[in-house]
């Protein structure tokens, strides 16, 4: 059954392996793990909607997609002499066992935040510092939400979300100042996000899936005013704000 469940991994290992050989893609083996980022950061954007959609089939073949490059960075890897596909599934599985004591072991965490304080004390063995663990090429925003999640796991936080309200209405305010020359603008900016980021966090909000939603959203209303806008023969950048307003009212109740 084993055999089985792997022989189509290990088809796609054998495939890849193929692509990079002398003989094998020309645009395959000129790649690097410095050219395979982009690619890596959209399969996982791509996931990442897939999911959101709700739509299975989309999600098994982004999720493919995501899958290649991994191999495809193994791989090179594995013609540099550092490691291959299977040391990277070993090390994972290792980890997995490592920090499920209470599944693969007799260690008794009864709680999701019992297995999250395991967690933090089992990372302490492995890095230097608590936020060692938040990758610093993260998006900004998830890169902040991160940021609080570790920070709060050690009591580094706002005892309820109105605190972190208050904290969101002391940066509005700092941001007004420093418009009007008492400070620089996009720290106060970051500061303001920063502190959205936390507020989204305390109110079990994910910032980052919640502004592909809103974006999500936008687009859809924005193509809906451009195709209503087409039907009544007139160009969006012809028309007044006014105008537009209207119509964006009206496509938000469709």
């Amino acid at each position: 059954m084993q055999n089985k469940d792997c022989r189509y991994f290990c088809r796609l290992v054998e495939i890849m392996e193929r692509l990079r050989s002398p003989g094998g893609c020309p645009w395959d083996r000129r790649q690097t793990e410095l050219s395979l980022l982009k690619y890596l950061l959209e399969e996982t954007y791509e996931v990442v909607d897939a999911v959101q959609e709700g739509d299975p089939e989309k999600l098994k073949e982004e999720l493919g997609d995501l899958l290649l490059q991994v191999v495809f960075l193994a791989q090179i890897a594995k013609e540099k002499g550092k490691f291959n596909i299977e040391d990277v599934a070993k090390a994972i599985g290792d980890k997995l066992i490592a920090r499920h004591p209470h599944v693969f072991g007799d260690k008794e965490l009864k709680t999701a935040e019992d297995v999250l304080k395991h967690w933090d004390s089992f990372k302490k063995k492995e890095k230097k510092n608590l936020l060692n663990g938040v990758p610093s090429s993260s998006p900004a925003l998830l890169e902040a939400y991160l940021i609080g999640e570790r920070t709060a796991r050690v009591g580094f936080d706002w005892e309820e979300a109105e605190g972190v309200f208050e904290k969101v209405r002391e940066e509005m305010k700092e941001l007004k100042q420093a418009l009007e020359g008492e400070g620089s603008v996009e720290e106060e900016v970051g500061d303001l996000l920063f502190a959205v980021a936390n507020l989204s966090r305390k109110l079990g909000v994910n910032p980052e899936l919640a502004l592909k939603k809103a974006n999500r959203k936008f687009r859809e209303r924005f193509e809906k005013i451009e195709r209503e806008a087409e039907r009544r023969g007139k160009e969006l950048r012809e028309m007044s704000l006014e105008e537009m307003n209207r119509m964006w009212e009206e496509v938000k109740g469709k």
